[in-house]
């Protein structure tokens, strides 16, 4: 009990026992037993108003707090000074909180606005798959229906999005927690989406729809281009460099220098026969115009037969092409397009992978089983040259890039073979990537699914 509640209850029970004393003096014991039976009713009546004074205050106490989260209580005057401090702090936390829940409000509805304003649409449920949130393009992407309708809050996302290829990326994201990327070419007639769904730290997910149609339709004008213009050089190309070789084999009159003018000129046909080649070979990787026909079969026969078809060029460079710690287990793959994959790093490795202290270029190729981030085989094509720094690993890959574009241009290379490479890898569902140290070679690795994941 407070000092101010503790005087007032004092100060009324000294009255009373005042009056006691009083009576005993003045009056005769039987008034005396009456007096105390008044005292007693007098200090019960006092009890019962004084036990409901502080019970009203502590009610306007406990109303003001619980009304707290919806509204500011103010400033409080509660009945007994003694409840002033109580009163101030929940007058005070009130008005934090108040000022705190306007501010997330605010944030709240700006978040709203920027997404509202993405050009991308976005859709997020809770963890049985119903519909929390949308802004208001992802509403104006649902076909046959009006804005206010399209979407319902609530509602499962399944009845309402029947694309399956979002539906699966929302499935993952939810079931796995981890981020999920797709395609998606069903929701729209005509449109193409990349779909990118992740899991909320709360629970549920997020997805995001891009339009990338644009995109694709550019991209695509840009490869039938490539493949057209490539396709319309080859008979000229082909004619050019069969009436040189004619002139060459054939014409024992041309001087010393004609010949030589002559030599450059089969060169350069040569070489932009080869980037013709590899441009049509290109647009049809990118394109999913290359049928690819993967089969069980087993890694070392990949190698033994990317070994033959180098066997020519190995020779006529002057190289050693190494076989270390092959495997049998069966990977599926269109033998043809990873024994080119193949034929296609082990080229780069002999002309770009002798150092200049070394009479020979070595390559060593090797396969090995690995389980993560799924069972495959890793096949790696490894030289011993001055290796490749690290500003360009992330960008071999690239087409047209180019680590010294001097020595490119001398070895007669396009800057197509990695790219082609990457997109058949890709296209198998394995993975390519390189690994180097200056001064001590480069070694390039790629992996496919095994037979058994695949099947499975």
């Amino acid at each position: 009990m407070t000092r101010g509640l503790f005087f007032s209850f004092f100060l009324r029970m000294t009255i009373a026992l005042a009056f006691v004393a009083l009576m005993r003096v003045w009056f005769t014991p039987r008034g005396w037993i009456l007096g105390v039976l008044l005292v007693l009713g007098w200090a019960a009546i006092n009890a019962f108003l004084f036990t409901r004074s502080v019970r009203n205050g502590i009610a306007l106490l406990e109303s003001s707090t619980a009304a707290i989260p919806e509204r500011s209580v103010g400033v409080l005057h509660p009945p007994y000074s003694d409840f002033d401090g109580l009163a101030h702090a929940i007058s005070v936390a009130s008005d934090h909180v108040n000022r705190s829940l306007t501010t997330v409000t605010e944030s709240r509805r700006e978040l709203e606005a920027m997404i509202d304003s993405m050009q991308d649409a976005v859709v997020a449920v809770d963890q049985a798959g119903r519909i929390q949130w949308t802004n208001q393009r992802m509403q104006r992407l649902i076909p046959g229906a009006s804005f206010s309708s399209a979407i319902r809050i609530g509602h499962a996302l399944v009845q309402t999005i029947r694309d399956p290829d979002i539906l699966e990326c929302v499935r993952i994201a939810l079931d796995q927690r981890i981020v999920t990327e797709g395609r998606s070419t069903s929701l729209l007639p005509g449109r193409i989406f990349e779909v990118a769904a992740s899991p909320m730290p709360a629970g549920g997910a997020v997805a995001v729809l891009h339009d990338i149609t644009r995109i694709e339709q550019v991209e695509r004008t840009q490869r039938d281009f490539v493949a057209n213009v490539s396709h319309e050089l080859r008979t000229p190309l082909t004619s050019i460099s069969g009436y040189v070789e004619t002139l060459l084999d054939h014409e024992a009159t041309l001087t010393p220098m004609a010949r030589e003018f002559l030599t450059t000129i089969l060169k350069n046909a040569n070489r932009m026969n080869r980037l013709t080649e590899d441009l049509l070979v290109m647009a049809r990787v990118e394109s999913s115009e290359q049928e690819l026909h993967p089969a069980p079969i087993p890694a070392d026969i990949l190698v033994r037969d990317a070994v033959q078809a180098m066997s020519g060029l190995v020779q006529d460079a002057n190289a050693i092409l190494e076989v270390e710690g092959t495997t049998r287990t069966e990977v599926m793959a269109d033998s043809d397009a990873i024994v080119q994959v193949l034929s296609n790093l082990i080229e780069n490795g002999i002309k770009y992978g002798q150092a200049r202290s070394q009479s020979q270029c070595r390559i060593v190729i090797s396969t090995r089983d690995v389980d993560e981030p799924i069972p495959s085989v890793e096949f790696s094509v490894r030289d011993f040259g001055p290796g490749i720094a690290s500003e360009h690993l992330d960008r071999i890959f690239e087409r047209f890039y180019r680590v010294d574009k001097a020595r490119s241009r001398e070895s007669g290379g396009t800057g197509l073979g990695l790219a082609i490479a990457r997109h058949t890898v890709q296209a198998h569902g394995g993975d390519i990537r390189a690994e180097s140290e200056m001064n001590a070679g480069s070694t390039f690795l790629f992996t496919l699914p095994r037979a058994e994941v695949s099947s499975g």
